[in-house]
């Protein structure tokens, strides 16, 4: 991972968001382009690598690409389960860049801003641009932990589909969600709120336009 080449592209036009789930972040990524006329990465847009991913150099990215049953994938303990997402997420930030430097000289990209829902940690992004292109999105732990599986978009069904085909279900569903409680814990909530960039916290009487309309001033985006 080469953040002095990347450093070399126009990230003026490159606008990240990071935070928790259920925040919004995949929402106004997609919401911003639409408006903008731009272009969006949105959620796990990493995943266009994977076929391709040496699994000794990226193990843990291809962990669910070669992955034979995917009980397994549910039958793990939280403390395994949280410490394989934090390092994916490590994974991906060097794919990510890798998807950037690409992207960034493209003859069809140029003028165009790039909205992207990223895995790139916090410390990385002070390096690569400042407080006018990042987004913290956050939403109540309690809704992220208890509404995880309301969503309907296929990978969440899919895993909720998985537990309900466990011998006991309701055992499989309690790990899952003390997966989620180690995820969303106190100390990661705190290190977003304190990262030295803008948030935006989840709210449900707030219409999606009112939300763009936040995150345009955060980024300093002339309408």
């Amino acid at each position: 991972m080469d953040i002095e080449k990347l450093k070399k592209y126009d990230l003026n036009r490159v606008y990240f968001v990071i935070g928790t789930s259920y925040a919004g972040k995949s929402t106004i990524v997609k919401n911003l382009a639409k408006k903008h006329n731009g272009i969006a990465l949105e959620e796990n847009y990493h995943d266009v690598k994977l076929p391709e991913l040496d699994s000794k150099e990226f193990p843990n990215l291809c962990y669910t690409r070669d992955l034979q049953d995917w009980h397994e994938f549910i039958r793990r303990t939280p403390e395994e389960y949280v410490r394989w997402l934090h390092d994916t997420k490590k994974e991906c930030e060097i794919i990510e860049f890798q998807i950037l430097e690409e992207l960034l000289p493209k003859e069809e990209t140029q003028g165009k801003l790039i909205f992207v829902d990223t895995n790139i940690c916090i410390e990385t992004l002070h390096k690569i641009t400042d407080e006018k292109h990042v987004l913290v999105m956050m939403s109540d732990p309690r809704i992220a932990i208890t509404r995880f599986f309301d969503r309907p978009d296929p990978e969440k069904q899919f895993l909720y589909k998985l537990m309900l085909e466990e011998p006991d279900p309701q055992a499989a569903l309690d790990n899952y969600r003390a997966m989620l409680e180690l995820l969303h814990s106190k100390e990661s909530y705190d290190e977003l709120e304190n990262s030295g960039f803008s948030v935006i916290y989840r709210d449900e009487n707030r219409t999606q336009e009112e939300t763009v309309a936040m995150a345009e001033k955060i980024f300093g985006i002339v309408v």
